[in-house]
């Protein structure tokens, strides 16, 4: 299983098709087929369908040719990278203090800063448009 972290707008993971997958998205079983409850009602879900969850606990599903199309350009970074991006956006950091971090020293990860120095263009994207975990 996928997940993705988009903007901080939503973030989506990819139903899988199995029983294990349906209970972490909350998906119910209706008829054979697997169910999604959102603001709009109950939406059937096939195997590949992408699960959003918006900033207020809301859900979508969507396609995944349709999510391939619109998300799939995200650049695709290390777990542990993942962690500092969101610690210093907890800290309302920006962009220059975490190259500056990185160039320093002082970002406490093993590898990370020099992950983020070797791959500075991918981690800004990652920082500007969200990213998916490796």
């Amino acid at each position: 299983m996928m997940k993705v972290y988009l903007k901080q707008l939503f973030q989506a993971e990819q139903f899988d098709g199995t029983k294990q997958s349906a209970d972490h998205l909350g998906l119910f079983k209706y008829r054979g087929g697997w169910y999604l409850e959102t603001l709009e009602g109950s939406m059937l879900v096939s195997n590949g369908y992408w699960i959003a969850t918006g900033v207020n606990g809301e859900h979508w599903a969507i396609s995944d040719d349709v999510f391939k199309k619109t998300y799939a350009e995200l650049p695709v970074i290390p777990k542990n990278v993942t962690c500092s991006i969101k610690q210093y956006k907890e800290w309302n950091c920006d962009l220059g203090i975490v190259f500056d971090d990185a160039c320093s020293g002082n970002i406490w990860k093993a590898g990370v800063g020099e992950w983020i120095l070797e791959h500075s263009d991918v981690f800004a994207r990652a920082w500007l448009d969200g990213y998916v975990v490796e």
